[in-house]
């Protein structure tokens, strides 16, 4: 499988999640609600890693590590931000509006790991950016 097929997995497993996670928030406090997510990834994640193999600690660069620790932040910044809002509103409008991850994407990608936007990602990344407004204002 390619790139391609593992983020399309991905997409449909960030919507799985939408929906369920719209669920498991009707009645909880939407940090719980993280939490308990969070320690679910954690186990799971870990699990595949020791499934998977012995890791392979010693390419792990003291750089590699600020990186990864300052993702994993950003990532539970995100997610209590995404539970909160879908504790507030309905599912197929956050999860679109949610998706402008694309967007911050690509402009922090070309900003700080110099990659080359194409007219592809313009057009790509406005219709995006459209297809958020126009749900959110629904």
């Amino acid at each position: 499988m390619n790139w391609v097929h593992w983020a399309l997995l991905s997409a449909a497993f960030a919507g799985i999640t939408a929906v369920l996670a719209k669920a498991g928030t009707k009645d909880i406090a939407p940090n719980l609600a993280t939490a308990i997510r969070t320690t679910v990834v954690l186990l799971l994640a870990w699990g595949i890693v020791l499934v998977a193999g012995k890791p392979e600690w010693k390419s792990l660069s003291g750089r590699a590590m600020v990186y990864l620790i300052l993702s994993g932040v950003a990532t539970g910044l995100s997610w209590l931000c995404y539970f909160r809002a879908l504790h507030l509103g309905e599912a197929s409008s956050v999860a679109p509006v949610d998706k402008l991850s694309v967007v911050f994407a690509i402009a922090l990608a070309a900003l700080f790991l110099g990659e080359r936007l194409a007219w592809q990602h313009w057009v790509g990344g406005s219709l995006i950016v459209v297809g958020a407004a126009v749900i959110a204002t629904k």
